[in-house]
């Protein structure tokens, strides 16, 4: 005899649930911030700045030849929509970071065309960020923050900038351009965190 009543399934496992308040969407719609700036592979440059101002950087030829992984992973936004199971293909935070002296604690992630978005140094790391490089097998469009965008699926995507340049790690804890505007500083989509004081 079962113990468990008709119709009660319990939660989904294996990463398909979508955190509270969000829809599932099939498409992949295109939300920024301003005009979408369209940057050539060639002209492209990634930085990174720890918090004595040391620099270290790429240009595409070299952040390409760099070991790459495929990651499959769900993303939220703020504004309600989930996409499940999207495929990309990008460069590792861990490996960026591996021959970058510091102590700092956070990071402000800045993009061509002037947007920015802070995060804890500790979500970069530990396989949880990717500069990604290639969506569904095919190079990043801009419209989608190509050539290259910041992915960190764990978080709404307000926090996976488009168009990344570079990362600055710092000491202290600054706020980027959504953060400014009143968004969460934060942004954990399972504990709804869209807006401050959630």
């Amino acid at each position: 005899m079962s113990t468990v009543s008709p119709g009660f399934t319990g939660r989904r496992r294996g990463g398909n649930d979508l955190p509270p308040g969000q829809y599932l969407t099939h498409e992949f719609p295109v939300l920024s911030a301003g005009p979408t700036p369209h940057i050539q592979p060639e002209h492209w440059e990634f930085t990174v700045a720890n918090e004595a101002g040391e620099l270290t950087k790429w240009d595409w030829k070299s952040f390409t030849s760099l070991p790459s992984e495929t990651i499959t992973k769900d993303l939220h936004c703020v504004t309600r929509w989930s996409k499940l199971g999207t495929e990309w293909r990008g460069v590792s935070l861990d490996l960026l970071l591996a021959d970058v002296e510091t102590a700092a604690d956070f990071v402000m992630v800045h993009s061509y065309g002037g947007y920015t978005t802070n995060l804890p140094l500790e979500d970069l790391l530990d396989g949880q960020a990717w500069v990604a490089y290639e969506y569904d097998g095919e190079p990043l469009h801009p419209e989608h923050g190509g050539p290259a965008r910041l992915l960190v699926p764990h978080l709404y995507l307000w926090k996976s900038a488009k168009w990344v340049r570079g990362l600055i790690l710092s000491d202290t804890e600054d706020l980027g351009f959504w953060e400014t505007a009143g968004y969460h500083e934060y942004g954990d989509p399972w504990k709804e965190q869209r807006y401050a004081g959630d």
